[in-house]
């Protein structure tokens, strides 16, 4: 039995010289990486606009990359949406809540989206080609530490000293101070006799 986006473009004439169809992410901006907290009520939206496209897939899938390789779906409908969606909406909590067997990870991933031909398809004039042009990270809070037994681990202060007396900047400015000292006393000693 055909598929109805096969049979929808049997019944359409796309010209030979038609582009491929494809997808613009339009959100978040690809200027740079995005980062999401997996925190409750802290959810993701990836929205694009399609270019070029002449025949509307039957449902698009939505996939992250992690990039150790593991796949996860994205949205509330493990990955598969309405192919005349134009965005998905990812409750990363609740994909770690039901998943605790393979939570995401804090780490880089390639957002991946194809059509019914799969995410393999070759580019075909005026038909879904696969995008994975979007890159974001994950990142999960650190948890609550009392006050009371919070340390910096950056902050060691008597290695920081030891740190600026050996900069030769430091020796520099402390040979500049004695050199005025010097002079400035030896200054005010001969105006005294």
């Amino acid at each position: 039995m055909p598929s109805s986006s096969s049979s929808a473009s049997s019944s359409i004439s796309i010209p030979a010289s038609a582009p491929a169809g494809g997808l613009t992410i339009t959100q978040p901006p690809q200027t740079a990486t995005s980062y999401y907290k997996i925190a409750p009520s802290n959810n993701v939206t990836f929205a694009w606009n399609f270019t070029s496209l002449l025949v509307t897939p039957t449902s698009l899938t939505v996939s992250a990359i992690c990039e150790n390789g593991n796949t996860y779906p994205v949205g509330p409908t493990d990955g598969i949406i309405p192919g005349t969606a134009t965005q998905v909406v990812w409750d990363l909590w609740a994909y770690n809540q039901a998943n605790p067997a393979t939570p995401l990870a804090p780490t880089s991933y390639t957002l991946e989206i194809w059509g019914d031909r799969g995410r393999n398809a070759l580019a075909t004039a005026g038909q879904l080609s696969s995008n994975t042009n979007l890159k974001f990270a994950l990142y999960s809070p650190a948890s609550y530490t009392p006050l009371a037994s919070w340390t910096c681990p950056g902050c060691n202060v008597n290695g920081a000293l030891s740190d600026y007396v050996a900069h030769p900047a430091f020796a520099s400015l402390v040979v500049t101070v004695l050199i005025m000292f010097l002079s400035g006393y030896s200054l005010i000693r001969q105006a005294l006799h």
